[in-house]
């Protein structure tokens, strides 16, 4: 095994890494933001908002992200209404449309998580916050939502480490994340083995970061439960 190369590709290597982390932050945030009302929605609206609800979430489940990011990327650029209208600057853009499909993918899975957390919040207390006078909207906000996050954590730490990995697959795109970026050196130095093992290692430390940051998460909530 060749130490220099991989000592010399680092800081590279490095570059690629926080690339990945600025697509796994945009997407968690902007997915988040979709997730949860596409979850309000799929439990209390209506017939017509529910079958959206679960049609937005059975699609983007259903096809391979890979597949969504070439559709987004290559296929919206295709389209005249979108070359012509003030949306291109963002579409041209490999990282936007990378975040986008990302975003979109998380939401689904996210949104199918809290769905099933906000189902679970005993009734009871829902009903004591509709006998004290408050709306839906602060029942969700005082009640529904705090109990609901507590019960997604576990599974939702779990969708961070997939899209962790799903990054990997703005590579196809052009976009230097850390997957494209040991790809690039691969393909100047013909030493795969030490490239990829180095960002396979990589890949490892930021899995094992967030899931002892989640798992600390969980126990401080534990303790507040307990103490409550």
């Amino acid at each position: 095994m060749d130490f220099q190369l991989i000592l010399d590709s680092f800081p590279d290597l490095l570059k690629g890494l926080v690339v990945t982390l600025e697509l796994l932050l945009c997407s968690l945030i902007i997915g988040l933001m979709i997730a949860i009302p596409v979850a309000i929605a799929w439990v209390e609206g209506n017939k017509p908002v529910r079958f959206f609800a679960h049609f937005y979430v059975t699609f983007f489940r259903g096809t391979p992200l890979l597949v969504q990011i070439f559709l987004i990327y290559y296929g919206l650029g295709q389209l005249e209404s979108i070359r012509e209208s003030f949306l291109w600057p963002l579409f041209k853009e490999p990282f936007f449309c990378a975040v986008l499909a990302l975003s979109l993918n998380t939401s689904s899975y996210t949104a199918n998580i809290i769905r099933g957390a906000i189902k679970a919040v005993p009734h009871g207390e829902i009903e004591a916050g509709y006998a004290f006078g408050m709306t839906k909207f602060q029942r969700y906000q005082t009640i529904i939502l705090p109990q609901a996050f507590k019960l997604v954590l576990p599974a939702y730490s779990n969708e961070i480490i997939i899209i962790l990995k799903a990054t990997s697959l703005a590579s196809t795109i052009t976009i230097m994340d850390l997957t494209g970026v040991a790809s690039d050196i691969v393909s100047n130095t013909y030493r795969p083995y030490e490239i990829f093992i180095s960002a396979a290692i990589l890949y490892i430390a930021m899995t094992f970061i967030l899931t002892r940051l989640f798992r600390i998460l969980e126990i401080k909530m534990n303790k507040q439960i307990i103490e409550w």
